[in-house]
């Protein structure tokens, strides 16, 4: 009689085709935002968490260099992070994760990534270093200031992701997903769209503090955006998804030929 294989063979075998996929966030590892990306994606690959250990939106692109990171198992295939997103994507590719995943996914974020908001966010840098190490990666964001809906975000972040999966993107792309903070039967579809502009009030409030001493809070209230057809504001505004690829590299080629020109 023939052997069968060991049956820890055949279950490594069938994992190692599974996709693998690094989710990650700005708004910490124990974020409603982050569990309800995690458990969807897991329907179509094996998914590891690795996120902050807590908050850490609007830091950008930012690495931390100038004290070591540790690591905390929070279990089976979560990890939380004492440093950025970006930290997260670093470590997660590096030291964690059992090869190169297939995916990045940021995010649900909690509040839009819009317009300007991507030069910011924690969630959207998370997703470019993904793409700057050579791997597929979306950013997520829930469009909404509180009562977070994370079940149309979740749901069209499991077609995207297969769609990418299949497919693949563009070397130096990420995809910024903005999804509508409504129900499911709300939402009016997706569009491919253009980074929009959003209008801020005052940037900077000035408080005193009880030894008279003032502080400054950083962080103006939304007031709007700028009507730009196609653009990513318009489409959330329209209560349909937005869906804006964005570049790593940040060259303006159509410049740089008329730069060429220029006698200094």
């Amino acid at each position: 009689m023939k052997k069968r294989a060991p049956r820890i063979e055949l279950t490594q075998s069938i994992e190692s085709r599974r996709p693998l996929i690094l989710v990650t966030n700005d708004d910490g590892v124990y974020a409603d935002g982050i569990k309800a990306l995690a458990k969807r994606l897991r329907q179509i690959g094996r998914v590891i968490v690795v996120a902050p250990s807590q908050e850490r939106s609007a830091t950008s692109h930012s690495l931390t260099l100038h004290r070591p990171l540790r690591i905390i198992k929070i279990s089976k295939d979560v990890y939380a992070v004492d440093g950025t997103p970006t930290d997260c994507v670093n470590l997660g590719v590096n030291e964690i994760l059992p090869r190169m995943p297939d995916l990045v996914a940021s995010g649900i974020n909690r509040g839009g990534n819009l317009g300007d908001d991507v030069h910011y966010s924690g969630t959207v840098s998370a997703a470019v270093e993904g793409a700057i190490m050579g791997i597929p990666a979306i950013a997520f964001s829930c469009v909404a200031r509180d009562n977070f809906k994370y079940q149309a975000a979740g749901n069209f972040a499991v077609r995207i992701c297969k769609k990418v999966l299949r497919q693949g993107l563009p070397p130096g792309i990420v995809l910024n997903v903005n999804i509508p903070n409504l129900p499911q039967n709300k939402v009016r579809g997706y569009v491919f769209t253009k980074q929009g502009k959003r209008d801020y009030g005052d940037i900077i409030e000035e408080k005193v503090d009880p030894r008279g001493r003032k502080y400054y809070w950083i962080g103006g209230d939304d007031v709007g955006f700028e009507d730009i057809p196609g653009s990513d504001c318009n489409a959330i505004h329209n209560a349909k998804i937005s869906i804006t690829p964005i570049r790593v590299n940040l060259t303006d080629h159509n410049l740089l030929t008329r730069l060429k020109n220029w006698k200094l």
